[in-house]
């Protein structure tokens, strides 16, 4: 059976004004999600995983930063030409995003249960108050907070790293969205917050057949939570596949390099960690062909002067290398 899709970003092209002049962050991304599954984005920092991310919600900084092409189809509906008052509607109610930095993403001067109750307000305002507050309540004793009564009332400052990342977490979930959008959850989270944090997204997406857009650098958590895989380098995309094709047969140079340098217990104790040599080209002086040519230990001449484009290695995976098996 055909699995239904949910969202479809093709030809994604962003580009950002600077001092030092326009700077195209992400180039001819595409990628599909499926409905009730978990897409994981992969790459280093700088790599166009949060733009990519930030562009479907229509929240890029005006008027610094420009969609010069590309459809995101959300249920045959492209979000990128919606008027805005349209897209307000989408955003939180549809599509929701849980943001890298708790403590920025909160109101330091707004309680919990204002910011919480915000959202009622703004896509069911026929919902008395008290309505809301227990509505709010309920979300944040189901994303695992203890004594939600007594955090609803507190400020963001009051609470831990891992309190605040379950606050976002149930203001993403509070209208039960159709898609939910993770940027970096656990970023600055201890380890076991973290596999809490992430085990928490993965129940609730199960429970409500909820589709994911996991952002991370982790190749592990990509690992434990994702269905498919899409690995980003340089604003563009190396390779995607599903979850297991990637780990098991990984096509790209770089999506090879990145495996290689995740710590093994199979590995020999007190080794040096393989590395990928070299860095991330600057976005305002890329290489003509190849962007990880400059890194490649792979690289050939037809690398630094044609840019590959995604080849089909099997039914459900393509790599951009003109090396791809």
């Amino acid at each position: 059976m055909k699995e239904k899709i949910i969202l479809d970003v093709s030809d994604l092209v962003v580009e950002f004004d600077t001092e030092l002049g326009v700077v195209r962050a992400v180039e001819q991304v595409d990628f599909q999600l499926k409905k009730g599954k978990i897409l994981g984005i992969a790459g280093e920092s700088g790599c166009g995983k949060s733009v990519t991310a930030l562009s479907i919600m229509r929240l890029l900084p005006k008027p610094v930063s420009n969609i010069v092409k590309g459809k995101a189809l959300f249920n045959e509906l492209d979000i990128f030409t919606l008027p805005i008052n349209q897209m307000h509607r989408i955003r939180g109610r549809k599509i929701s995003m849980i943001f890298q930095e708790p403590m920025t993403a909160l109101n330091p001067v707004h309680g919990i249960g204002k910011q919480m109750t915000e959202i009622y307000k703004l896509h069911f305002p026929q919902m008395s108050f008290d309505e809301m507050t227990t509505s709010a309540t309920k979300m944040l004793e189901k994303v695992g907070i203890p004594d939600p009564e007594k955090v609803i009332k507190k400020y963001p400052h009051q609470l831990s790293g891992g309190m605040r990342q379950r606050v976002m977490i149930a203001m993403a979930l509070s209208c039960e969205p159709d898609i939910l959008i993770a940027d970096e959850p656990t970023t600055a989270l201890d380890v076991t917050v973290q596999a809490q944090i992430l085990e928490l997204i993965k129940n609730l997406q199960k429970k409500s057949d909820m589709s994911v857009i996991l952002i991370t650098h982790d190749l592990g958590v990509i690992a434990e939570n994702c269905d498919d895989v899409v690995v980003m380098y340089a604003g563009r995309i190396a390779e995607k596949a599903n979850a297991a094709s990637i780990f098991k047969h990984p096509k790209h140079p770089y999506t090879k390099g990145l495996l290689t340098s995740i710590p093994s217990l199979a590995r020999e104790p007190k080794t040096i960690l393989p590395t990928i040599q070299g860095s991330v080209p600057s976005l305002l002086n890329m290489p003509e062909g190849c962007r990880f040519a400059t890194r490649c230990p792979l690289v050939e001449d037809i690398c630094r002067k044609s840019v590959p484009k995604e080849r089909k290695i099997d039914q459900n995976h393509t790599a951009a290398c003109h090396l791809a098996d």
